[in-house]
């Protein structure tokens, strides 16, 4: 069941563009510690990190993923962002290496102040991913927060439109996006990521505010673009992009009540009301 909230409902987010750096676990646990409590003294009430923050992104082998994912919750990554969570009286919503048994997940967790709050796996696996990771099995939830309604996406998955839809469908008002973005094939030299092109998209045709927290850096011969931004309802950005390679906090604060009107576009027109399901379902 959906919470009823009333009101207005002002929050901050954080997007933490950062480098992590494959197998050097403590020292991504130290940034993360470090950046969160910069991002909660700007005033964010949520700080969203990149895909796989804990871990890093471009492993050697399943070996290293083993040697590096934990459970969630209950893992070490876990456990250091519910406890950092605690002690900032914040929320946190990061990429994490999971392990399940013998099964291992590019999943992302949420923590708030009184802890450990739920969990995703992504849907939408990316290239070598699929030699280390299992598809998500979770679905895709929606965790009601004292300021709104609150899902997850992590990277490929902002290329699916029925994410977003699904997620506006269950009453998501905002989306984090933990995210390890790529450059695309045919992208010319300066022009604005796919990505961003994509996420600006999802927003505006689902009515939602988007935070996506890149990560930046080479990584074993893989290049992310960073470029995070946080997107408003109608499609524009709120913060950002960052730049490409620079480590960068962006800050946004809006109302989350305004999502209800945003989607109201006229006196005939409203984005999720217009849909034709009786034709494509």
């Amino acid at each position: 069941m959906l919470a009823t909230f009333s009101g207005s409902r002002p929050v901050t987010v954080a997007a933490v563009q950062f480098e992590p750096i494959v197998g050097e676990h403590a020292r991504n646990l130290a940034a993360i510690d470090r950046l969160v409590r910069a991002a909660k003294a700007g005033g964010a009430d949520i700080v969203v990190l990149p895909e796989l923050a804990d871990s890093g992104y471009n492993f050697a082998d399943a070996e290293e993923v083993a040697a590096l994912a934990g459970t969630v919750p209950g893992g070490p990554s876990a456990d250091a962002l519910c406890r950092l969570a605690t002690d900032l009286s914040v929320y946190i919503v990061s990429g994490i290496a999971e392990r399940d048994d013998d099964r291992f997940y590019n999943g992302a967790m949420i923590c708030g102040p009184q802890g450990f709050i739920g969990k995703y796996r992504k849907l939408h696996l990316w290239n070598n991913e699929h030699r280390f990771f299992a598809k998500g099995d979770l679905g895709l939830p929606v965790f009601d927060l004292p300021f709104g309604r609150v899902g997850i996406a992590v990277c490929y998955d902002g290329w699916f439109p029925e994410t977003f839809r699904e997620l506006a469908l269950a009453g998501a008002e905002l989306v984090c996006v933990p995210t390890n973005w790529v450059p695309m094939a045919g992208a010319q030299d300066g022009a604005e990521p796919m990505a961003n092109i994509l996420h600006k998209a999802a927003a505006h045709s689902n009515g939602l505010f988007i935070a996506c927290a890149d990560r930046i850096g080479t990584e074993r011969g893989q290049r992310f673009v960073g470029h995070s931004l946080i997107v408003g309802p109608q499609g524009w950005p709120v913060a950002g992009p960052a730049s490409a390679d620079r480590e960068e906090i962006l800050l946004a604060t809006f109302d989350l009540s305004s999502v209800a009107k945003t989607r109201t576009l006229n006196s005939f027109n409203h984005l999720l009301g217009d849909r034709r399901a009786d034709v494509y379902g």
